[in-house]
């Protein structure tokens, strides 16, 4: 049996907001069994997929943001990690 473990987190510079409970958002951890190691690394590659697509569309929707000066990504930190272990 292997485990695929999820970790997802995102944090926000105090220079964004002023509102504390914004600065650091906590990670989540998901996890999903799967029978053998290939279904796994399948599984794991399709999701770092996801995850870099959906990152380069947030990017570049406050990119759109900071031309008119309403973002800026450098406040932004998004993090993941994707593995798949035996259990």
């Amino acid at each position: 049996m292997w485990v695929l473990m999820y970790v997802f987190s995102y944090s926000i510079s105090p220079a964004a907001t002023n509102d504390r409970a914004e600065w650091r958002l906590r990670p989540t951890v998901v996890f999903q069994e799967f029978s053998n190691e290939e279904r796994c690394k399948t599984a794991k590659a399709t999701l770092e997929g996801s995850l870099k697509d959906a990152g380069t569309r947030l990017k570049s929707g406050l990119e759109d943001l900071k031309t008119i000066g309403k973002a800026d990504p450098s406040q932004i930190i998004i993090a993941y990690n994707v593995e798949c272990l035996p259990k």
